[in-house]
């Protein structure tokens, strides 16, 4: 019996082995394939130089620009929000019906297309607070749509740390907000950082919000405050791809390196900010 159990043990084992390599094989492949056309097209004129020629040649500079400056004010909109509003969820809010609405409502809001946050952010920056087109407002508007994975996964991370620590923190005299910001917090970092780094990660990606609150077709210059529109990798790939004709496909594949390289890096500085606390913890 023990020897038919093990044997099945062996066989889910090699399953699950074989479906999870299968599942990340079709994530190599792309990325493969865009490094392979996306490298024969870069050359230090296409990063560093401004659009020419209807965007036919030249540089896509102002879009990189644009994009850290969205990627930026996100970060700032949406980060520290989500981060208290997951610590006031689990260490004061009280646990009844209200508070299982809001969750509930939270989570709910991950699954909201991207084009809705979209909408939502030209109705309310864009025309009623009368912010415009500009990279304040494609920030609050990204800011929002990362909120919900934010605030999350620091809710998870926090009820993923023992009670016991808690309970150990106040029995030695220190107070409720010094032990979820010294001992509550430290080690439930990994686990926000991780809803940090894939929402941020998307929202650097994101075409259908920013197409309505900051970014233009073509700019000549780069911005220099919030309140300028900018131009972004992501919709500057759309706009390339789909209304302007005779592109040359370099330009394209160009750009979509570029915006993956960057996406990958936000990745990779977040793992490795994580392995740190991880190995600290």
């Amino acid at each position: 019996m023990i020897i038919i159990k093990n044997k099945y043990e062996k066989i889910a084992e090699r399953a699950i082995k074989f479906v999870g390599i299968l599942s990340i094989l079709p994530v190599f492949f792309i990325i493969g394939y865009i490094i392979y056309k996306g490298v024969p097209a870069m050359s230090w004129s296409f990063i560093t130089e401004m659009p020419t020629d209807g965007m036919r040649s030249g540089g896509i500079f102002p879009a990189i620009i644009g994009t850290l400056w969205l990627t930026l004010g996100t970060i700032i909109v949406s980060v520290p929000f989500g981060i208290l509003t997951g610590i006031y969820l689990v260490e004061y809010a009280k646990d009844n019906f209200l508070t299982r609405i809001i969750n509930l409502t939270i989570i709910n809001l991950a699954g909201i297309p991207s084009i809705i946050y979209g909408l939502f952010g030209m109705a309310l920056f864009v025309i009623f607070l009368g912010f415009d087109v500009s990279i304040l407002s494609g920030s609050l508007t990204l800011g929002i749509m990362c909120l919900p994975v934010i605030i999350t996964s620091t809710r998870e991370a926090l009820l993923s740390v023992p009670h016991g620590l808690r309970e150990a923190s106040l029995a030695l005299g220190a107070t409720k907000w010094e032990t979820i910001t010294k001992i509550v917090l430290p080690a439930a970092l990994p686990g926000t950082l991780t809803g940090v780094i894939l929402s941020i990660s998307r929202a650097a990606g994101e075409t259908a919000p920013i197409m309505f609150t900051a970014v233009a077709f073509y700019l000549p210059f780069l911005p220099e405050t919030p309140w300028d529109q900018v131009m972004a990798l992501p919709y500057h790939l759309f706009v390339i791809s789909t209304q302007v004709p005779n592109m040359p496909i370099q330009n394209m594949e160009g750009t979509l390196f570029v915006l993956v390289a960057i996406t990958i890096g936000f990745n990779l500085l977040g793992a490795a900010i994580r392995h740190k606390f991880n190995n600290k913890g």
